[in-house]
């Protein structure tokens, strides 16, 4: 049996910055996560100059792609609006394993290992019969076990906040470059994107709400044809995006003060339900959740995440071009 005194089921960005955090409070930490890093992550890649303050990261020092975007292009009921405004871009592949890197670099180990069964004995957690620990940090995701295992029957995510979402990263000619956003094309219940980034790379995808797709009718799949139909039509597209993939995610959950830590286990990022209720943006609340979680952990604190912003709008406005 390996044991640590806390084992953090999910290397994505909330995991590793819980996992960094709770080293840097020179906690034994292990990382368990089913994929061997670097792997290939559906995200937008979409981040806010919040992430950069709570990394301390400075743009010139981030060693791989990171586009800086001025402007964002807003596009609602036939009308367009560009608003002024400092955000990034990144490519997950990169980003998960540089805040891997971030993690080991302090101490923390990591291991691929699928979860599959978690239980409780004498104070603490087995997770299939060959780890234990006395805290556990659920960040797996939408599917993790720690949330499903522990959380789920007490404090389930609303199906109404569960997004349903198509994209795809390729490296392809970016006719474009500018950032472009959809709001309800073509009565999608939700949102798209158009999103260039350096090295020739391009993200474009479409996500709404799978309880109001189902009622409409249409599946995602539909509504990704349809979107990329109106990019081709706008000139913005060259070419078919290939190997679309999908994924699923929660927006902002309820009542998180009560939802988020059950004895020593603790809960961050998409397995808690973080995502912004406008955008769909996670990763600044994933790290940040990650950091609560960790400071939860070592000053045997509640865990609250409350107070992170429900909404994206707001940080268009926290760091603007000179």
């Amino acid at each position: 049996m390996i044991h640590a005194q806390a084992i953090v089921v999910g290397a994505g960005p909330a995991g590793s910055a819980a996992a960094f955090e709770l080293k840097k409070r020179s906690v034994h930490t292990l990382i368990l996560d089913k994929s061997v890093f670097p792997r290939n992550k559906v995200c937008a890649g979409w981040i806010t100059p919040r992430v950069l303050d709570l990394l301390d990261l400075i743009p010139r020092n981030y060693p791989h792609t990171m586009t800086e975007f001025h402007r964002l292009h807003f596009h609602l009921l036939g009308q367009t609006l560009a608003v002024k405004t400092r955000q990034y871009a990144i490519r997950r592949y990169e980003f998960d394993q540089w805040m891997v890197n971030r993690a080991k670099r302090v101490g923390a180990r990591i291991h691929a290992h699928r979860v599959e069964k978690i239980t409780q004995s004498k104070g603490q957690y087995i997770i299939d019969d060959r780890y234990s620990c006395d805290f556990l940090i659920g960040a797996g995701g939408t599917h993790c076990p720690v949330q499903q295992t522990l959380f789920n029957d007490l404090h389930p995510r609303s199906g109404k906040g569960l997004i349903a979402a198509v994209e795809a990263e390729y490296h392809g000619k970016a006719l474009d470059r500018r950032c472009h956003i959809w709001f309800f094309h073509d009565k999608v219940p939700g949102y798209g994107w158009y999103l260039p980034k350096q090295g020739g790379y391009v993200n474009v995808g479409i996500g709404g709400k799978l309880l109001k797709l189902k009622h409409q009718g249409r599946t995602i799949m539909a509504h990704w044809q349809s979107f990329i139909k109106t990019l081709f039509d706008l000139s913005i597209l060259s070419s078919i995006p290939p190997h679309p993939r999908g994924h699923t995610y929660f927006l902002r959950q309820p009542r998180l003060h009560a939802s988020t830590r059950i004895g020593n286990a603790l809960l961050a990022g998409d397995a808690a339900g973080l995502a912004t209720l406008d955008m769909g943006e996670g990763i600044a609340a994933a790290i940040a959740s990650g950091i609560q979680a960790a400071e939860a952990v070592t000053k045997g604190h509640p865990l609250s995440l409350d107070h992170l912003p429900r909404f994206s709008a707001r940080s268009f406005l926290y760091e603007t071009p000179p």
